[in-house]
């Protein structure tokens, strides 16, 4: 059994064809993919278009044609409407307002589409092939270009009654801070590559307006080419003010999941992308903040995952669509 998944991110996009090892979904390998920069296409239909011709390329390059397929499954940035199949004006998709993907999709192969945004998708991902495995009550996060979180509750994937359960990155955490889902002091503000940046811009201006000097901004001219990699960099190398920066975050980190500890009571948290990769740097904050801001009795049956399916999980959590479509149909 053969399923599609198609991931369409801030940064990037992919088309991916998975086969459910022994008709079980499991055990999903990962047949073929082609992927691209999201800016690489100068306006949504271009980015469809590309996808489109993308599958089509992988399923003849593998000798298959759509009827093969069960299902395609399509992970994105909300807000959206998995039922109707639309994206809804993304903050990180400018100029997808409305756009009925499964539509487009079905018209084209003959074959069911599913849409869910890319933390739902998450979660699916990690809980059946990855860090959230055998958890029953699981949330994972994303934090990467934004921040959300998708919600496994006793067993099944919970996304509210409209579909918009988990978008944590909207809630506000501070008065004053880095702009994220188009709030400042935002979850998604203090915990996303951008509001990382916009963190670092803020803090190097102050350092070098008061006569200090920054190993990775020499002047206020280069500010604007910072981003959360150059200051992951430099914070691995030492650099003080670079650790302070994925502090603060880490520390906001914190406050968001003590949140979702506190509301939803779940046996672990899976946190991707950066947290992921810069674990070190964040993890000691925020836990901290965790357990000074949370039900300890809550906390301490709690697992904090970094994510184990790691930079794959674009791929896989669009099959995750497609395998429980066709697991609960």
């Amino acid at each position: 059994m053969y399923i599609a998944g198609i991931d369409i991110g801030g940064t990037k996009c992919a088309a991916v064809l998975g086969k459910c090892v022994d008709n079980n979904i499991i055990r999903v390998d990962i047949v073929d993919k082609i992927s691209f920069k999201t800016k690489s296409c100068d306006s949504p239909s271009a980015v469809i278009d590309r996808l489109i011709l993308g599958l089509e390329s992988i399923l003849a390059k593998n000798f298959l044609i759509s009827n093969d397929l069960s299902c395609i499954g399509i992970s994105c940035g909300g807000p959206l409407d998995s039922e109707k199949g639309l994206i809804l004006s993304p903050p990180n998709l400018i100029g997808w307002d409305s756009v009925p993907i499964t539509d487009i999709f079905e018209e084209r192969f003959k074959v069911k589409a599913v849409l869910q945004n890319d933390a739902n998708a998450g979660a699916l991902a990690e809980w059946l092939w990855g860090s959230g495995f055998g958890y029953r009550n699981f949330i994972f996060c994303t934090f990467g270009t934004g921040f959300g979180a998708g919600m496994i509750l006793n067993g099944k994937l919970y996304t509210g009654t409209n579909n918009m359960a988990g978008e944590i990155g909207h809630v506000r955490l501070a008065d004053y801070g880095p702009v994220g889902y188009g709030k400042m002091g935002s979850v998604e503000g203090f915990c996303s590559g951008g509001g990382i940046a916009q963190l670092a811009k803020s803090m190097v201006r102050e350092e070098l307006q008061s006569g200090g000097k920054v190993s990775f901004c020499s002047s206020e001219t280069e500010i604007e080419q910072l981003d959360a990699l150059i200051v992951a960099r430099a914070a691995a190398k030492g650099d003080n003010l670079a650790k302070a920066i994925y502090a603060r975050s880490g520390e906001m980190l914190g406050r968001a999941l003590a949140i979702l500890v506190d509301v939803l009571n779940p046996d672990a948290i899976t946190i991707g992308s950066i947290f992921t990769k810069e674990r070190n740097l964040l993890w000691p904050h925020a836990k901290r903040v965790l357990s000074k801001e949370s039900l300890a009795i809550s906390s301490q049956v709690c697992d904090i995952l970094p994510s184990s399916l790691g930079d794959a999980i674009g791929d896989y959590e669009a099959l995750a669509v497609a395998a429980d479509y066709v697991a609960n149909n």
